[in-house]
């Protein structure tokens, strides 16, 4: 952080500093000279008697942030009302300067105290990704993705369905550092082993240069996209060939009959005439005579 004295110079120092927007006009010493409109006090904390109203307030601090954008200085303002003193405090805690209100400046101050080097950031980020991926169910995907190729075998071993076992491998692809669509099995488990996720007792079953399954989307889309020719595609399903078979397949079928005769139902049309018991019953045979005595 920069002193607020040498700031301070650097500003007034500046060629242009006796053009800046909230100096007094000439010709209206009450009235700033990048606006005639707004008065010169727009710049400064409300202290007169009373209180100010919100609107008033904030009717005055937007008029003068709108002259501070075309003020040939604004930067070399901001940074000197940025900066701080041998005490650590802001060298202009009150007021408009730079663009800017009090409650922003102090809100960076606090940002810049709290904020961490890169590396600093960087480790910890590093660390946090890597606890992510020390957990339960991603330790199971990794040992079972070293175990299998098939996407369907990997999530058995991690004892997961394929969906859930697929949405874990892309996730430790986007904790690793790498590429979800393009990282291939092997480099993921070589990553994994080079951060200390994957234990080095752990062998990996070698299966060549093939892209692994990414998160699974709603539509499928992806899927589909990446089975066209950058996914392992699942094994088909054995085929059993039977001696035999095809002529057995050939072999006529008898027709099966009834023992006594086809009794299937059938459907008689008949005419259009009223229906009588007659006509659905069979005529009751004649009675046989009696030889004459």
């Amino acid at each position: 952080m920069s002193t607020s004295r040498n700031a301070y110079f650097t500003l007034i120092d500046h060629r242009y500093y006796r053009y800046r927007g909230c100096a007094a006009d000439p010709d209206q010493p009450t009235q700033a000279q990048g606006d005639t409109a707004v008065p010169v006090n727009a710049w400064l904390p409300y202290t007169d008697d009373g209180g100010e109203l919100p609107s008033a307030r904030n009717a005055r601090q937007n008029a003068a942030q709108r002259v501070c954008d075309d003020c040939p200085v604004l930067a070399q303002c901001r940074a000197y009302a940025l900066s701080v003193d041998s005490d650590g405090r802001l060298a202009e805690p009150e007021g408009v300067w730079g663009g800017m209100l009090p409650l922003e400046r102090h809100r960076d101050l606090v940002a810049r105290r709290t904020a961490k080097t890169p590396n600093e950031a960087a480790t910890a980020v590093d660390a946090e990704r890597l606890d992510e991926c020390r957990t339960d169910q991603k330790q199971a995907v990794l040992r079972s993705l070293a175990a299998h190729v098939d996407e369907e075998l990997v999530a058995y071993g991690a004892s997961m369905d394929v969906r859930t076992a697929n949405w874990h491998r892309s996730l430790l692809c986007g904790l690793l550092g790498l590429d979800k669509e393009t990282a291939t099995r092997q480099q993921l488990l070589a990553a994994a082993r080079a951060n200390g996720v994957l234990p080095s007792g752990v062998r990996a079953v070698p299966d060549g240069d093939v892209p692994i399954a990414a998160a699974p989307n709603t539509d499928g889309s992806r899927q589909r996209r990446l089975a066209r020719g950058h996914r392992l595609q699942p094994t088909r399903p054995i085929q059993l060939i039977l001696p035999g078979y095809e002529q057995l397949l050939r072999v006529p079928r008898p027709r099966r009959t009834h023992p006594r005769g086809d009794r299937r139902l059938r459907v008689v049309r008949i005419a259009a005439e009223p229906l009588t018991l007659d006509t659905l019953l069979p005529p009751a045979p004649a009675p046989a005579l009696e030889p004459a005595a």
